[in-house]
């Protein structure tokens, strides 16, 4: 990652944002996708857009279904996890359609083949439509079960040479526990992929951190619930937690 500048901002030129499915999800509502907190996510991935910045997205698809869940309730895992990928596809191609109604051209890329709705994921032509100053969806996760939306956002940041992993949460950073049960939870601006694999901080899987750890690429973890939180850690704003070597 580049380095700060004087005024403190984290520099970056590529990102990969990644979003989960209950982000599109209004807070007590039976409607698996908000339009008003879409189009509020994509107001403010235009906002950064427009400044120049190329832009990848990983969103899961938690707000229709949960592969583990469903898997603990008796459903063949492998199974469970395609019908987890298939939600990504829906909630990226709502994003898509968001996006493209403010006039961001975006194209989502599927790993799991469907060409009636996506392209294919192929590294070259993703990285060519981020050149080109296309925000890229990456939808169906990997395309292979047992892996998360996580791991996946490791995988496309460092396929396509992100500069970071911007993760949207709940929390505003990585506390060294829970701090909706432990009001005592202490809060990291900044940790180690080791020390965060080490402690089982659960805010991303470990395949995740050590994907970045081995491809070096810095992870930043902020809340999504304050206002204007994603233009924030898209223009560099130094919040949340920051993982690093």
């Amino acid at each position: 990652m580049p380095d700060d500048e004087n005024d403190g901002k984290r520099q970056f030129k590529r990102v990969l944002l990644k979003l989960s499915g209950e982000a599109l999800r209004e807070p007590g509502s039976h409607d698996n996708i908000s339009p008003p907190i879409v189009e509020s996510i994509a107001e403010q991935i235009k906002a950064a857009h427009q400044e120049g910045l190329e832009i990848a997205l990983v969103v899961g698809g938690g707000n229709f279904w949960r592969g583990v869940s469903a898997s603990n309730r008796g459903m063949e895992r492998a199974t469970a996890d395609y019908m987890g990928m298939l939600a990504t596809v829906m909630n990226s191609l709502a994003v898509q359609s968001m996006l493209e109604a403010m006039d961001v051209p975006t194209r989502v890329q599927s790993a799991i083949k469907m060409d009636n709705v996506a392209e294919p994921f192929i590294r070259r032509k993703a990285t060519r439509h981020l050149e080109l100053g296309r925000v890229v969806i990456f939808a169906a996760g990997t395309g292979n079960p047992f892996f998360s939306t996580d791991t996946t956002a490791a995988l496309r940041a460092s396929e396509v040479s992100a500069d970071v992993v911007l993760k949207a949460t709940k929390v505003d950073g990585i506390y060294d526990s829970d701090p909706n049960k432990n009001p005592d939870a202490v809060r990291y601006d900044k940790i180690t992929y080791m020390e965060a694999i080490t402690r089982r901080l659960q805010v991303m899987d470990s395949t995740a951190f050590s994907l970045c750890q081995e491809n070096n690429t810095p992870i930043v973890v902020f809340s999504m619930n304050e206002p204007g939180n994603i233009y924030r850690a898209l223009t560099g704003e130094p919040i949340g937690t920051i993982v690093t070597n």
